[in-house]
């Protein structure tokens, strides 16, 4: 076994075309109702076999931790424990998705670390026992359990039902990540403020309200309560029907108007992108990446060379369907 080759694999990154906040559970977390699609922006990992029965992580982020709270940490050990295996292994992290972008990065990586050791090991675990350790570790990580283009969330959003009739749709964005991390723990909070105090001030005390824009506040606490004009199967349903060419208010996103209101350059994103052409613009997860639909792969390029000359802040990506 010391001689074994290392196993490389792609992690790809995640954009949420439809995300709604149903209610909140008893355990903290959220129900909602959402639209995951698979994008070729992809971290790499390898594995490597060690001779002691240490696990080690190495990144070249320096973002990202190496210690056991990293969530490739954090899979490994999960998988180790389930299943009394006592073995090594060296994961070697490169980074190529941007950290807390609302991308799914970590949630991505600890799904690959199940699906490789699964692998790398010859445990012939199931998918659907690998969706149950992937629910452990994070909402988001048993959809990439799934490896497929589109899938709806429910519950937490890792209850998981792939769109395989949505398999030969392709899509193109335009991704933006203005560099700069969000905590989605405090996008949900205050999402949750922005509702239980629907005559307050978003959860802001007299003293800090005085400061602020009042105004401001009020239009926030009502965006937080906007309702969506379609769901997640009118949208697969004008996906299937009509691909790229999709009704743009059919897009939504119940978060985006609460990170918005915190960080207001999401705003500047979605109106660089508006501003040359694109009318399907959306925060993706709890941000504050944005992206914007494009009809082409040729479109998509030119777009991302025009934005990358134009704003040297941000990172710009043409990602597609994968």
């Amino acid at each position: 076994m010391g001689s074994q080759a290392p196993l490389v694999i792609k992690s790809f990154a995640k954009l949420n075309l439809y995300l709604q906040i149903l209610n909140k559970r008893q355990d903290g977390f959220h129900n909602l109702n959402t639209l995951f699609v698979r994008v070729n922006l992809a971290d790499r990992i390898t594995f490597r076999h060690r001779r002691d029965n240490r696990i080690k992580i190495s990144t070249d982020s320096q973002q990202v931790p190496s210690d056991k709270t990293n969530l490739c940490y954090r899979a490994a050990a999960l998988l180790r424990q389930e299943y009394k295996l006592s073995r090594g292994i060296k994961i070697e992290l490169r980074k190529h998705i941007p950290v807390g972008a609302g991308l799914g990065g970590g949630s991505a990586n600890a799904s690959s670390v199940l699906l490789g050791l699964n692998k790398f090991w010859g445990l012939n675990l199931s998918k659907r026992k690998l969706e149950k350790l992937a629910a452990k570790l994070g909402s988001d990580v048993p959809f990439f359990i799934h490896q497929t283009k589109f899938a709806q969330g429910a519950q937490r959003g890792d209850k998981i039902k792939p769109l395989g009739n949505l398999n030969k749709t392709k899509l193109w964005f335009i991704l933006i990540y203005p560099n700069f991390k969000v905590s989605t723990p405090l996008i949900y909070r205050k999402y949750d403020v922005c509702l239980a105090e629907k005559k307050g001030f978003f959860g802001l005390t007299p003293q800090s309200a005085r400061i602020q824009n009042v105004k401001k506040l009020k239009i926030m606490q009502g965006a937080g309560l906007t309702m969506p004009k379609g769901n997640v199967k009118i949208l697969t349903s004008e996906l299937l029907k009509k691909g790229v060419r999709f009704d743009p208010e059919l897009l939504f996103n119940s978060l985006e108007p609460v990170t918005e209101f915190l960080y207001p350059q999401v705003r500047q994103v979605k109106k660089a992108l508006g501003d040359i052409g694109l009318d399907k613009v959306m925060m993706s997860g709890s941000g504050p990446a944005v992206f914007g639909v494009c009809d082409s792969s040729s479109q998509a390029a030119r777009l991302k060379n025009k934005l990358s000359r134009r704003f040297r802040g941000w990172q710009v990506f043409a990602v597609s369907t994968v």
